[in-house]
């Protein structure tokens, strides 16, 4: 679909030729806090475009809630409450889950992962270079999350191909192209307790419960034993909360990764003076940050009114739909320049 300037988000026409840049840009020039209908059954939703206003909304929890979800969809509280993860809580309970995991995503933590993800970069790009040619998305960009997400959590290697399937088909559970489980295809009432509706979430959990029991062998240094010897003490984690989580990290730990470094290698091919401005040495400090900004792999997440407020001089209603589009804010001419290119 061309990207005329007027499509409509609430569709997944509308990102059938890629984002909607020109539609993105339209509404944060005309209409920044803009009103979406859908056309499903759905509610409708505020489009919340503007880099201002996303940060306005994303750091005032109280009024823009997360515990009803972070996706468009509308779900019952009894789907929210099977179906979440600490993304889909506010304080205090977000502060309390986020305590569990912390310890295995503090800067001492990564500082132990760093060589070894330098390491397991370098055996990487050399195999790779080892060939005339490669499909740097499959070499690169999808084996070096692949084997980064099956070190960290501690799970085996000979597990990851088949764990980067189950992750890749959970999130992409509305894509025609990937998987049956879209209107029209497949009935997905028997999934509607499952992480993003999808029967991906069913052999994920088995695995993860398989985990819990210790059936299956972890890495005691990884993170998945790390935060069960954690919960064993404090009891914060339900068995189902532990496999919500074990799904998002397989899930969003491996996909945002990939794209952001397939985004990175084809910004690089674009303008061969990147790649001499990484080679100085200068930019690295903020490098990933700008890959990453252009790449928006998390393209948006939902909040909800908690009452009645104003967003972006629009009249927002408690129990409204509230979209941040991430991929819109991080292209604001507002605040960066020249958005649209590597800076």
């Amino acid at each position: 679909m061309i990207d005329d300037g007027h499509l409509d988000l609430s569709s997944h026409d509308a990102f059938s030729g890629g984002v909607p840049h020109r539609t993105f840009a339209r509404l944060r020039a005309e209409d920044p806090v803009h009103w979406t209908p859908e056309h499903d059954g759905g509610r409708g939703f505020w489009s919340v475009t503007r880099h201002a206003d996303i940060l306005t909304a994303n750091g005032n929890n109280a009024v823009f809630s997360s515990g009803q979800g972070i996706r468009i969809e509308d779900q019952t509280r009894e789907e929210y409450l099977a179906r979440r993860t600490f993304q889909e809580t506010d304080p205090p309970e977000h502060r309390i889950t986020r305590k569990l995991v912390n310890p295995a995503f503090s800067r001492p933590a990564i500082t132990r992962y760093e060589a070894m993800i330098r390491s397991l970069a370098a055996e990487i790009v050399d195999e790779a270079l080892s060939h005339d040619e490669f499909d740097a998305v499959e070499v690169l960009a999808k084996r070096l999350p692949m084997m980064m997400l099956g070190r960290i959590l501690g799970v085996p290697d000979a597990d990851l191909p088949w764990l980067v399937e189950k992750g890749d088909a959970l999130i992409g559970n509305s894509d025609p192209d990937f998987t049956d489980t879209v209107i029209d295809k497949m009935d997905t009432q028997a999934y509607r307790f499952m992480p993003f509706r999808s029967p991906a979430g069913v052999e994920l959990y088995d695995y993860a419960d398989a985990v819990l029991r210790g059936d299956k062998p972890v890495d005691p240094e990884g993170v998945l034993a790390r935060v069960m010897a954690a919960n064993a003490a404090d009891g914060v984690m339900e068995a189902r909360d532990f496999k919500n989580f074990f799904c998002l990290l397989v899930a969003a730990g491996n996909d945002t990764t990939r794209y952001s470094i397939s985004m990175a290698l084809y910004e690089l091919t674009r303008d061969p003076s990147l790649l001499a401005q990484l080679r100085s040495g200068t930019v690295w400090d903020t490098a990933a940050d700008e890959f990453i900004r252009l790449a928006s792999p998390t393209m948006h997440f939902r909040r909800t009114a908690t009452e009645d407020t104003e967003l972006g001089g629009q009249a927002i209603r408690a129990g409204d739909k509230v979209i941040l589009w991430f991929v819109s804010g991080n292209r604001d001419a507002e605040v960066f320049d020249q958005p649209d290119r590597v800076n």
